[in-house]
């Protein structure tokens, strides 16, 4: 068999001849095209195909491939439920070189296994996860978008060689054992998409690449903001609470937040700057366990709007306020009560502040609830 070589211009691809390579990788044949990372190697994700692709590269046929989709979107597909840490990844690292090993619940793994083709199945996910990575390169969307079946793409390398980074590596090492090769010259980054797997216990790089862990922490940080006037009765309460319920629901401490990605802030809409929380705001959380005596109060400004993922005002009047402030990203605020207001308890007796803080307890343990963690 003799390789065949199509040259082609990542600024203006032929669309006839990407087709045709897409066709070659649905009839079960291997086609190596560049990435922004390295070259990579299409193949249908079935098990003939795969155990043809095994042996090709010399690799544990035990070993699971990452999947590769043409647009952020198709995710859904295969993971169909999609954490909040994972999904910040997704619209902030993709399509870019990053490999997102997804952990699935029992449920969704139950789904997965009955909407795809055994042989699919058994090829994509193992230990109720699956590996899944979107290029940054036009030219590998073109491709998997134009096949019709699940695609793998492993580095176009002999396993234990380091990963063909041009076209003339690829031929290097595969000449006349694939069917095709796209060549649009040397690849951007010319190292491997860096692998890192997220779920309930947090983020781990299983292997470094492009993006660093301190890259990953960072995009994937979780930031919920709480709004209320002054900032030293509702909202504070409200954060105080948040995190002992989150933390709770993670299965972690509360000091080991920040650590797995979740971090809470308030402020209110008036300028207190640092105040403490009042003294009846308090005792009603010492009442339930939670500590928030080292609070100081601040103002609202853009920036935590604009930094946060989730804001909750305790009522519509801070929301129109958090609005007004964002712009856009202001409009991400509801109410902490679903479409209840929370009183404010300035001023009045420890009974109001203590019925104030069941009403905000319950609304964030109803928020907590509905997050997908």
């Amino acid at each position: 068999m003799q390789t065949e070589v199509v040259k082609l211009d990542a600024t203006k691809p032929d669309v006839a001849k990407i087709k045709e390579a897409a066709a070659l990788v649905d009839a079960g044949g291997l086609v190596a095209f560049p990435t922004e990372t390295v070259y990579g190697i299409a193949c249908r994700g079935d098990t003939d195909s795969l155990m043809k692709l095994g042996r090709l590269k010399g690799r544990d046929p035990e070993k699971r491939y990452t999947l590769h989709i043409s647009q952020k979107s198709d995710v859904k597909k295969y993971v169909p439920t999609v954490g909040i840490r994972a999904q910040k990844l997704i619209e902030h690292a993709w399509a870019g070189p990053l490999t997102i090993v997804f952990e699935l619940d029992a449920q969704d793994i139950e789904k997965q296994r009955n909407s795809l083709e055994r042989g699919v199945f058994e090829s994509l996910y193992k230990d109720n996860s699956i590996g899944i990575r979107c290029p940054d390169n036009p030219i590998a969307s073109m491709l998997l978008e134009q096949t019709n079946n699940a695609v793998v793409a492993p580095s176009a390398n002999i396993t234990g060689r380091p990963p063909a980074v041009d076209a003339e590596e690829v031929l290097a090492q595969f000449s006349g054992q694939i069917e095709l090769l796209l060549d649009a010259g040397p690849c951007k980054y010319k190292k491997s998409s860096t692998v890192v797997k997220i779920g309930k216990k947090g983020l781990e790089v299983l292997r470094p690449g492009v993006f660093s862990q301190a890259d990953l922490e960072a995009i994937s940080q979780v930031k919920f903001l709480f709004v209320c006037t002054g900032n030293t009765c509702r909202s504070p309460m409200a954060e105080g609470m948040f995190r002992k319920y989150l933390a709770e629901k993670l299965g972690c401490e509360v000091d080991q937040l920040d650590k797995m990605g979740y971090k809470m802030s308030s402020a209110g809409v008036i300028d207190t700057a640092g105040c403490p929380a009042s003294t009846e705001a308090i005792a009603a959380c010492r009442a339930k366990g939670i500590d928030i005596r080292g609070h100081k109060s601040r103002m609202l400004s853009e920036q935590l709007i604009e930094e946060s993922d989730f804001v909750f005002g305790m009522c519509r009047l801070h929301c129109e306020r958090v609005i007004a402030l964002g712009g856009e990203a202001g409009n991400m605020c509801v109410l902490l009560a679903g479409t209840e207001e929370i009183p404010d308890p300035i001023g009045q007796s420890q009974q109001v502040y203590n019925s104030c803080a069941e009403m905000i307890e319950k609304a964030v343990k109803k928020r907590i609830g509905e997050l997908v963690i």
